[in-house]
């Protein structure tokens, strides 16, 4: 017997039986649709942030309180000692070379006459900060030096806070509503969106100074830090941290290129792939075993059929890769109907989230599920080959 009339043996014996092949093949569906699904999200999500941290510039350097994978104090958390008049060294030694400007964050409610918009980030930040991250205006502007260094109360409002508080309506001159301090809207920014949990679009921009005495916060949130060219980033940086260790330990702080920031993300977000797609995995695993409890189950129905076959001349090598390609044919199916659904599953939350389906990720689940198939295949196709065909032929 022939590989091709032992395939079509196979697959006409689990035509025979088409539910019970369903719900043999149920785990192996659900395992491949997790993986491709859980590895899109995770996929999904570095592409966004990657998308938004390049958004920011590849001259750009941030400043920001503690060591990554410093020294902590005993309560865990990392020592802000990070203050203004360390942007203030920063710019006047590095003046030639690039723009800083120093910023502070705190979330507060805003207010306009009737309508409140909770938990909005209010960043205090220097005239120079529209330049340094390059953000865009759909209207007005941005504060000026003049402005911020005499505390003016302009603010300039995301997208978010506009629909928020205005909703169609005119923003420009309006005066809000910020932690009890009143503020004229100067300018409105275009879309950003969010990072690292921080929406920016649902925000405002104060004057540093401005946001220094209401808020009476003397330590930095961050200082931005833009090179004069993408060549010299890393002679700014190494300048950078110089001028910081004058002051501050080198566990007090740390000074991140994009290109180091985009390292992280990538390594944070693989050990996020490799722990979400072994976790379904196992589902694949439940599911090979689900196969071959099946198979084991055909075996022991069919025992007369094997007998007969043996009776007619069929190897013990034609049994065995009939059985074997029933199991590998069963987990193919489940792995073809789990891509499908996996991607479009993916495609539909792709409306609402980012998602990203790599091609990697579709031959990783579909070969995985053919090798369970193979695997928990073996066990039935050796017990069924080994049958003796008198004993089977007597079997009731």
């Amino acid at each position: 017997m022939d590989i091709l009339e032992t395939a079509q043996s196979a697959l006409t014996a689990i035509l025979a039986n088409r539910m019970r092949s369903f719900l043999t093949i149920l785990g192996i569906v659900i395992g491949v649709t997790s993986v491709i699904l859980l590895i899109s999200l995770v996929s999904g999500l570095k592409t966004y942030i990657t998308s938004q941290i390049e958004g920011l510039g590849s001259n750009l350097l941030i400043v920001i309180p503690g060591r990554i994978g410093g020294a902590r104090s005993p309560g865990g958390i990392q020592a802000n000692r990070l203050v203004y008049s360390d942007a203030v060294n920063l710019r006047n030694n590095l003046s030639d070379e690039a723009q800083v400007s120093a910023a502070i964050q705190r979330n507060v409610t805003l207010k306009f006459g009737n309508k409140t918009d909770k938990g909005a980030a209010v960043f205090g930040v220097e005239a120079n900060y529209w330049k340094i991250i390059t953000i865009k205006l759909t209207e007005g502007r941005f504060f000026r030096q003049s402005e911020q260094q005499s505390s003016k109360k302009m603010a300039v409002i995301g997208p978010t806070v506009k629909i928020n508080l205005f909703g169609e309506g005119k923003a420009l001159g309006q005066t809000i509503d910020v932690a009890g301090q009143k503020y004229t809207v100067i300018g409105i920014l275009g879309p950003r969106g969010a990072v690292f949990g921080i929406d920016f679009d649902n925000s405002i921009y104060i004057p540093f100074q401005t946001a220094q005495r209401q808020f009476g916060i003397d330590r930095l949130n961050t200082i931005y830090i833009s090179a004069g060219s993408a060549d010299n980033v890393k002679d700014v940086q190494n300048k950078a941290i110089s001028l910081l260790q004058k002051r501050l330990s080198e566990d007090e702080f740390t000074v991140q290129t994009q290109e180091q920031t985009l390292s992280i993300i990538s390594q944070v977000t693989g050990v996020l792939t490799a722990a979400l797609g072994g976790i379904a995995a196992i589902s694949l695993i439940v599911g090979g075993i689900g196969i071959m409890n099946i198979m084991l189950v055909s075996v022991t129905e069919r025992t007369r059929e094997i007998g007969l076959r043996k009776a007619v001349g069929a190897k013990s090598k034609d049994i065995r890769n009939q059985f074997l390609i029933e199991a590998v044919v069963l987990s193919g199916l489940g792995g073809i109907i789990g891509i499908i659904l996996g991607i479009g599953i993916s495609l539909i939350i792709g409306r609402f989230f980012t998602t990203t389906v790599p091609l990697w990720s579709v031959a990783l689940s579909f070969g995985f599920s053919m090798l369970v198939g193979v695997i928990f295949g073996v066990a039935p196709a050796i017990r069924a080959a080994k049958l003796d065909p008198i004993e089977a032929l007597r079997h009731e």
